[in-house]
C-alpha cells in the first residue's frame, strides 16, 4: 500500500489525545462504605464495572476513528499492475476506406467503430486520431465530437504505414498506445515495420456478416457504329454465385437502358447500346453488398478528330490512310519536300515513314512539338542513315539503334501492361499471326518494349510521357520487308500510338490515379482550371502546355462522380471518377499478418483494460467509510451502553 501524502501521516501524534483524556477519566476514586446498604454496594460495583467498560470501548472506537481519518487525508492507494505505461499518450488509427462499408451485427463497421469511441472514451482523456483523410493531434471527445459524427469514407484504401509513420514522427517523450482499428484486408506483415518495440499496439478488427458482393468494374466501348455505341459493362460478383440484379444506365438523370441479370460466375460482362453521343452519366446496380461499388461514373466527350500527319513517300502511307480514316481522323500525308511546316503544331500525331535522313530543321521542329505535347511515331528505312537518326532520336528520348540485322525474325510477344496496348485487348492473347520482318535494326535503351521479337529483342519501343510519347520501330513497313501491314496487330497499334494522350472514348477515371490529364484549352493569363459538380469543387495541380492544359488530380475528388472542368466560368470539358475496387471483395482479414500484436474483440474492452492496468485502486474511501463506522459506533456506545 502507498500513500499519496504520506507526510500527513505525521498527524498519527494527536492519537495521544484521546488517550490522555481517557486516563484523566480512569482516575482512581476513594472507596466509602455506608452500614446497611449491603445490597447497594453490590449494585455499585456492578456499575462501575460497566463504566469502566464503556470508557475503553470509547477509547478504542475513538483512537480508530482519528487513525482513519488521517490515512484518508494522506489518500492511500494500491499500485496499478502496469503503471510504468501509464503516463502513455494514445493514438487511435481509424480505418475509413471503402471496405469498412460492410455490414456487422450492430451495422456499418465504421460507423459502429466511430460510434463506440464516443461511448467509451472518457471525457477528460487526450488523445491523437488519424483516418485516410483526416488528422486530430492531442484532443478530447468533446472538442472533436461533431466532427467524429461527420466523418465519412475515404475512396483511397487504408494506408497504415504511413498513418504510422505519421505516429513515429509525432515527437514526444512519452511511449505511445496505438489502437488500430481496421478490417485487416489487404493488410501486409511489411507494413506495422514503424511500430517501435517499446510503443503498444492493440489492433481491433471488426468482423462483417454480409460476404456476398457485387461490383461493376469497368464500361468501354466495344464497337462504334454509325449512331450508336456498343457498350461493354463488366460485372464482378463476390461470394455467392447466381445472384440476380437489375442494372441500368444513366446519361445525367436520364434513363436510357435498364436490365436485370444472373451473375451466374465470378465476372460477368453485359452489353449494352446507346445513341452516339456526347455523355455524362453512369452505370448503376443493386445488391446488398458495399454500396461504394454500385455505381460506375463515366464521360464520353463529343467526337472530335485526331490530326495525323505522315512524312514520307506518297506509296509508303496508303497503308496508314487505310487506319487513319476520315470518320475519326484528319489524315494527311506530306513528302520531305514538300512539307508546311507551319503546320506541324497544329497536329496530334506526326509519322516519320521511313525517311532516309531526318533534316536539321525537321529535327529542330519535330523537338517542340514533342515537348508541347505531342505523340511521335517514328518508322526507320532500310537505307536510314544511322548517326543522323541517332543524333535525333538522343535529343527527343532514350532511344538508340545499332547496325541492321539481315535474318528472319518473327515478332511473337505483346507487353499487355504498357500504355499502348493495356486497353486494348479483353484477354490476353498467346496464339496469333505471328508478323515477321526480314531487316531491323537492333534497339538499345532502357525504355520499355510494346512489341518484341522471338529473341527478347524489341520490335517497337515507346517512350509515354505525362503528355506525349515518341515510338520507335526498329524495322521498316513496307511490304517487300515485312508483312506486319497484313497483321490483326497494324490496327490497334497504329490507333493507340496516334491517340495516346487523347480524351477519346470512355472517360473514366480512378480517385487517387496520378496520371496526368490534357485539356484541350488556352488559358488566361493568372487564370486556373477548376473541376466542380453539385457537391464538390476543387483547383488541381496544371501546366499549361502550348494549346492544352495538364492536370494532376492525385486524391480529389474526395467522392465519386460526374465532374464539370471549368475555365473561369465556361465548362470546357467533362469528366468522371470512380472508387478504385480494390477493395470490392470481403476477402477474409490478414489477422496472421499481426498475431505479434495484441488484438482485443472491442473498443470497450481495450479502454476498460488500459484504465484497468494502468489506474492505481484507489482506497482512502474505505477508510473514510470506517471512520464514519467507528463515528456511529461512539455515538452508540454513549447512547445505550449504561
Amino acid at each position: 500500500m502507498h500513500f499519496k501524502h504520506p507526510e500527513l501521516l505525521y498527524f498519527l501524534f494527536l492519537l495521544i489525545v484521546p488517550i490522555l483524556v481517557h486516563l484523566f477519566q480512569l482516575r482512581r476514586f476513594k472507596k466509602e462504605y455506608f452500614t446497611n446498604v449491603r445490597f447497594l454496594k453490590a449494585l455499585a460495583i456492578q456499575t462501575r464495572k460497566s463504566s469502566i467498560l464503556k470508557k475503553w470501548l470509547l477509547l478504542a472506537c475513538r483512537l480508530l476513528l482519528l487513525t482513519f481519518i488521517v490515512l484518508a487525508f494522506a489518500q492511500p492507494f494500491f499500485e496499478a499492475n502496469d503503471s510504468k505505461n501509464s503516463s502513455n499518450e494514445l493514438y487511435i488509427i481509424l480505418d475509413n476506406s471503402l471496405s469498412m462499408q460492410a455490414k456487422g451485427q450492430k451495422g456499418e463497421l465504421f460507423k459502429r467503430a466511430v460510434q463506440e469511441l464516443l461511448e467509451n472514451l472518457p471525457e477528460n482523456t487526450t488523445f491523437s486520431l488519424l483516418t485516410n483523410t483526416t488528422t486530430f493531434w492531442n484532443t478530447t471527445k468533446k472538442e472533436i465530437q461533431s466532427d467524429l459524427q461527420n466523418l465519412d469514407y475515404s475512396g483511397i484504401p487504408f494506408q497504415i504505414e504511413a498513418l504510422l509513420t505519421q505516429v513515429q514522427a509525432h515527437k514526444s517523450a512519452f511511449k505511445k498506445d496505438i489502437i488500430i482499428i481496421t478490417d485487416a484486408i489487404g493488410l501486409e506483415k511489411k507494413q506495422l515495420q514503424s511500430i517501435q518495440k517499446e510503443d503498444n499496439a492493440y489492433f481491433i478488427i471488426p468482423k462483417a456478416e454480409q460476404k456476398n458482393n457485387i461490383s461493376i468494374d469497368s464500361v468501354y466501348i466495344q464497337e462504334t457504329l454509325e449512331n450508336f455505341y456498343e457498350l461493354q459493362v463488366t460485372v464482378s460478383s463476390h461470394g455467392d454465385v447466381n445472384q440476380n440484379s437489375s442494372i441500368a444506365i444513366y446519361n445525367g438523370k436520364n434513363l436510357i437502358a435498364k436490365t436485370v441479370v444472373t451473375l451466374d460466375k465470378n465476372k460477368k460482362i453485359i452489353p449494352f447500346t446507346i445513341p452516339k453521343q456526347e455523355f455524362h452519366g453512369k452505370v448503376s446496380i443493386e445488391d446488398n453488398g458495399l454500396t461504394f461499388d454500385n455505381d460506375y461514373y463515366f464521360s464520353i466527350l463529343k467526337p472530335k478528330k485526331t490530326s495525323v500527319l505522315s512524312i514520307g513517300e506518297a506509296e509508303k502511307s496508303n497503308f496508314l490512310s487505310r487506319i487513319y480514316t476520315s470518320d475519326e481522323f484528319d489524315f494527311v500525308s506530306s513528302t520531305p519536300n514538300s512539307l508546311n511546316y507551319n503546320t506541324i503544331e497544329n497536329q496530334e500525331a506526326i509519322v516519320l515513314n521511313e525517311l532516309e535522313t531526318v533534316p536539321t530543321a525537321l529535327q529542330t521542329t519535330l523537338k517542340s512539338f514533342v515537348q508541347k505535347g505531342g505523340n511521335l511515331i517514328v518508322i526507320p528505312s532500310q537505307k536510314s542513315d544511322i548517326p543522323n537518326l541517332n543524333n535525333f532520336l538522343l535529343s527527343i528520348g532514350k532511344i538508340q539503334i545499332s547496325g541492321m540485322e539481315k535474318h528472319e525474325k518473327q515478332i511473337t510477344k505483346i507487353n499487355f501492361a504498357h500504355p499502348i496496348f493495356n486497353s486494348v485487348f479483353e484477354n490476353k492473347v498467346s496464339n496469333f499471326q505471328y508478323p515477321k520482318t526480314k531487316t531491323n535494326f537492333k534497339i538499345t535503351g532502357t525504355s520499355a518494349a510494346a512489341l518484341y521479337y522471338e529473341d527478347g529483342s524489341s520490335f517497337l519501343t515507346s517512350i509515354v510521357n505525362p503528355t506525349s510519347s515518341v515510338s520507335f520501330f526498329a524495322a521498316a513497313l513496307n511490304t517487300t520487308n515485312t508483312n506486319f501491314q497484313q497483321s490483326p496487330l497494324i490496327v490497334p497499334t497504329f490507333y493507340k500510338l496516334a491517340t495516346l494522350h487523347q480524351n477519346s472514348g470512355i472517360n473514366a477515371r480512378i480517385i487517387g490515379d496520378s496520371q496526368a490529364y490534357l485539356v484541350a484549352t488556352t488559358m488566361a493569363k493568372d487564370a486556373v482550371l477548376s473541376v466542380k459538380n453539385k457537391e464538390e469543387e476543387f483547383i488541381p495541380i496544371q501546366q499549361a502546355v502550348n494549346d492544352k492544359v495538364k492536370l494532376s488530380f492525385y486524391d480529389f475528388p474526395h467522392k465519386a462522380g460526374n465532374f464539370e472542368i471549368y475555365n473561369q466560368k465556361l465548362a470546357v470539358e467533362n469528366i468522371s471518377f470512380n472508387y478504385n475496387r480494390t477493395e470490392s471483395q470481403q476477402s477474409t482479414p490478414n489477422t496472421a499478418n499481426i498475431s505479434d500484436y495484441k488484438t482485443i474483440e472491442s473498443i470497450t474492452a481495450v479502454i476498460n483494460q488500459l484504465q484497468t492496468d494502468r489506474t492505481d485502486s484507489q482506497i482512502w474511501k474505505w477508510f473514510v467509510i470506517f471512520a464514519l463506522l467507528f463515528l456511529l459506533a461512539e455515538m452508540a456506545i454513549i447512547r445505550f451502553l449504561k
